[in-house]
């Protein structure tokens, strides 16, 4: 399974390993080794007596000078008065005030002990050595752009949708881009987790079904659960209608069969050889009659026998025929089923997406069951089906017995690819 693409993706694989391995690791720059004479003993540090520095004179206080003031003359009695002239007073300016500078008193500063120097014993020679310390190696654009070119056209050449292929490509890129890869990592360990994840994404559902689930809570309310199968002629729908069948009786379920494939004969009759096979009840009319009618006679006699289930087979019809898609949009409303599955075949690749895109638009299917998972050697559909859809990979077909009907798991797909 998938042998072509596990090829081209170990391929992928390697070249990242050597991408890698062909980066130079950065490293610190080494010191070069510097020698120098360390005396044995420090010489000792004499103590500095502290000189008192002399006090400062007294500033001189500046007595202010007197106005001096020319006195009048005495009045003469009887005498005739003279004007005499008036004495000009001549004002001197106030002395400015003198700040008084105030002495700080000394302080007494305390005497010290003389310092003691520890003597350090130390070689002679003393040498400083690095060592080299190696960072990693850290990937560019440019160094993962020819890998990324690689792993695009692999990706196409295995029939992988082009968006699936576009989002794998980027979580690629950003899984190794600007990675720090350090000397213990193990580079292929790395490529193999950045590449797992990538297609992991792509696996898991956008939805979750869970069939069984849909079955058991439809019979605790006493209900009848109805599944429609839809699909493409030729790619195995009647066959997984029969491996169904055998699956839900290993988990005590009774099954009821309807052969709404009433456009070819010998889908009625390959359904009934089927039904003996498994002893399981079959409802059918003739070829040409109304398939719509054939699910809602199949419906009334699960419910009429107590079954739990029952399985509406379809004709097959391509995406593109109108008549058909919209007879197959009469059964869905006569028969009102609680899911809706797409059967695809594996093989056809890309073809198989686009088919379950234009079914899921027409009547909105539930999931997909791919067939012929053995011998598919791309594994585009099943790269791409779930991500284009946004509906779950329900099942997987792996060969032609009735036991052949696996869950689906995404890490089927991963050792697939990946194991050894």
């Amino acid at each position: 399974m998938f042998d072509k693409l596990k090829k081209k993706l170990s391929q992928v694989k390697e070249r990242i390993v050597g991408k890698i391995a062909s980066k130079p690791e950065e490293v610190l720059p080494e010191p070069v080794e510097v020698e120098s004479e360390i005396p044995e003993k420090l010489p000792e540090v004499e103590e500095v007596q502290e000189v008192a520095k002399p006090e400062p004179a007294p500033a001189p206080v500046v007595k202010p000078p007197h106005v001096k003031v020319e006195e009048k003359p005495k009045e003469v009695p009887h005498a005739k008065p003279t004007v005499a002239p008036v004495p000009e007073v001549v004002k001197e300016k106030p002395p400015a005030k003198v700040k008084e500078i105030v002495k700080p008193l000394p302080v007494k500063t305390p005497e010290r002990a003389p310092a003691k120097v520890l003597a350090i014993e130390r070689p002679k020679k003393g040498l400083r050595r690095a060592v080299k310390q190696v960072l990693g190696r850290t990937l560019s654009a440019a160094d993962v752009e020819d890998i990324i070119w690689d792993l695009q056209v692999t990706l196409l050449e295995s029939d992988v949708a082009v968006p699936v292929a576009d989002h794998v490509i980027e979580r690629v890129k950003a899984g190794l881009v600007g990675r720090k890869i350090g000397v213990r990592d193990d580079p292929s360990k790395l490529a193999d987790e950045v590449l797992r994840q990538a297609i992991r994404e792509v696996l898991e559902p956008k939805q979750k079904v869970d069939l069984l689930g849909t079955i058991k809570a439809k019979r605790e309310k006493g209900e009848l659960a109805v599944i429609v199968f839809v699909g493409v002629n030729g790619h195995g729908k009647t066959t997984t209608i029969a491996k169904m069948s055998k699956y839900l009786m290993d988990h005590k379920y009774k099954v009821v069969m309807a052969a709404a494939d009433t456009f070819r004969a010998a889908a009625i009759e390959q359904l009934e050889i089927h039904a003996q096979r498994l002893g399981v009840d079959v409802v059918k009319q003739r070829r040409g009659a109304d398939a719509a009618a054939v699910a809602f006679d199949a419906i009334a006699h699960a419910k009429a026998s107590g079954a739990d289930v029952v399985l509406i087979d379809t004709a097959g019809r391509m995406q593109t025929d109108a008549n058909l898609m919209d007879e197959m949009k009469k059964i869905v409303r006569v028969a009102k089923p609680d899911l809706i599955l797409f059967i695809g075949d594996a093989l056809t690749g890309n073809d198989a997406v686009e088919q379950a895109k234009a079914f899921d638009q027409a009547v909105g299917i539930s999931g997909s069951i791919l067939c012929k998972m053995d011998a598919d050697a791309r594994g585009g559909a099943a790269l791409s089906i779930s991500q284009v859809t946004g509906k779950p990979i329900l099942f997987i077909g792996t060969g032609q017995s009735y036991e052949d009907l696996v869950e689906f798991n995404p890490d089927i797909i991963l050792n697939a690819l990946f194991g050894d």
